[in-house]
């Protein structure tokens, strides 16, 4: 998700979320976020709209994306109301998921069992 995106989400300024990072390395390897190319950034403005041509749109620096664990992890350094909720909303859910997974462990079993044996039924 790019960040100009993240920044609307979380109803902060784009530069908020990169002043973020920048203070939080640590928290943003390579595999939660990534700096698009020129050639990527060009692609994504001609197939949403064409470029603001008011003061302070044009892009001054490429942009970042972030993956899935990148957009958890900014919830947890940004300062605004919104990420604040988001980050409780995604600690919930991780919660929420792992006791579903533990609730239904014999069930997902029994499935795997059946679909080994539909395999060798079928070789």
């Amino acid at each position: 998700m790019p960040d100009s995106d993240l920044a609307y989400f979380y109803g902060v300024e784009t530069k908020r979320i990169n002043e973020a990072v920048k203070r939080n390395p640590n928290r943003f390897p390579k595999d939660f976020m990534f700096q698009l190319s020129q050639e990527e950034t060009d692609a994504s403005r001609s197939q949403n709209a064409t470029l603001n041509k008011q003061r302070g749109h044009n892009i001054k620096y490429l942009p970042y994306a972030f993956t899935e664990e990148g957009v958890g992890q900014l919830s947890g350094v940004l300062k605004s109301p919104i990420a604040d909720i988001v980050s409780v909303r995604i600690q919930r859910a991780f919660v929420t998921m792992r006791r579903f997974i533990s609730a239904n462990a014999g069930l997902f079993q029994r499935i795997d069992t059946i679909e080994r044996k539909q395999i060798e039924t079928i070789t």
